[in-house]
């Protein structure tokens, strides 16, 4: 097995648009000739688009794009502009009257971040989409859907930090599998490989870490708000060929990626989601992909971590290293 770009899984189109100054933007994957992809969502509070075209009991057996964006239920209004550009460049389901783009979309919440009154529209939804087909411009960190993102905030946004949008890819033989993952948990970050902690809630003096859970423990008096800006959000794609059912499984198997290096993970204050997507022919066993992707999801959070940089006021993973 070795690692490859995530660029190279396979036919995918990925673009980023972000508005720096309100700390949010969001990410746009599109497949052209269609994609065949599942949904699962464990956490409690999300905020979703036509994610039940996903359900193998609905008709449609493939999307045309998926997007990751940030500003809550406010922001589902790029995947207008999605659906504009890609009907404007003949991509979408032939109805005999229109074609009609399918197109689904999982939001996290960064309004506490930046400008809580700027939210991705329908222009940045287009421009991402632009940018997928014309210039694929994907990149980790503060950017996309990433721009906002930040961890670590049950004791409230002064003691979180910064965190983005991560990537990771594997090749084993012809199978392909990658992952993007935007962390934006309420809880802290973990290396699944050591088991370290290695991002989340900030000590009093903010120069470095303390544990989410081992805070939550200290009292069981009910939080009142913990909507402070949450919600993981993820996609798994593979060149192996899966259909709807399967591939829910296999997003299904990939959320223990979140559990490997999210916790407390799946709260009722986040919406954590992962859908995954086939893109390819090749014949692959289930399970095996299933594993795999629980494996470069765990590894693309930490990369989310490690590439984001400190801003807004709060500090990113590099900032407390070089302490």
């Amino acid at each position: 097995m070795r690692e490859i770009p995530v660029t190279e899984v396979g036919p995918l189109y990925i673009g980023q648009t972000e508005n720096t100054k309100a700390a949010t933007g969001c990410t746009v994957f599109i497949a052209s000739q269609g994609m065949r992809a599942g949904l699962d969502v464990r956490g409690g509070g999300p905020a979703s688009r036509e994610s039940q075209l996903l359900n193998p009991m609905m008709a449609a057996q493939s999307i045309h794009a998926i997007v990751l964006a940030g500003g809550s239920a406010y922001g589902l209004g790029a995947a207008d502009g999605v659906m504009q550009y890609l009907e404007q460049n003949g991509i979408g389901y032939d109805t005999g009257y229109a074609l009609v783009p399918l197109v689904a979309q999982s939001d996290l919440y960064d309004l506490s971040v930046g400008e809580a009154s700027v939210r991705p529209d329908a222009a940045m939804g287009y421009e991402a989409a632009r940018r997928a087909m014309e210039e694929p411009n994907y990149r980790d960190g503060n950017y996309g859907a990433g721009c906002g993102a930040t961890v670590g905030k049950y004791a409230g946004m002064d003691y979180c930090m910064k965190s983005g949008i991560g990537s990771y890819a594997v090749q084993i033989g012809a199978l392909k599998i990658g992952a993007i993952v935007v962390a934006n948990a309420l809880g802290d970050i973990y290396d699944w490989k050591t088991g370290r902690q290695i991002a989340g809630m900030l000590n009093k003096k903010k120069d470095g870490l303390r544990s989410t859970a081992e805070y939550m423990r200290q009292s069981y008096a009910v939080v009142d708000n913990k909507f402070t800006g949450n919600t993981t959000l993820g996609v798994v794609f593979t060149n192996a060929h899966f259909e709807k059912a399967q591939l829910c499984k296999i997003a299904g198997m990939a959320h223990d990626g979140y559990a490997r290096s999210i916790n407390p993970v799946h709260t009722s204050a986040d919406g954590d989601s992962i859908y995954a997507v086939s893109i390819g022919d090749i014949a692959a066993d289930q399970d095996l992909v299933g594993a795999l992707a629980a494996e470069v999801v765990s590894e693309a959070i930490v990369r989310a971590v490690e590439s984001a940089e400190g801003a807004y006021g709060f500090p990113a993973l590099r900032d407390l290293a070089g302490k």
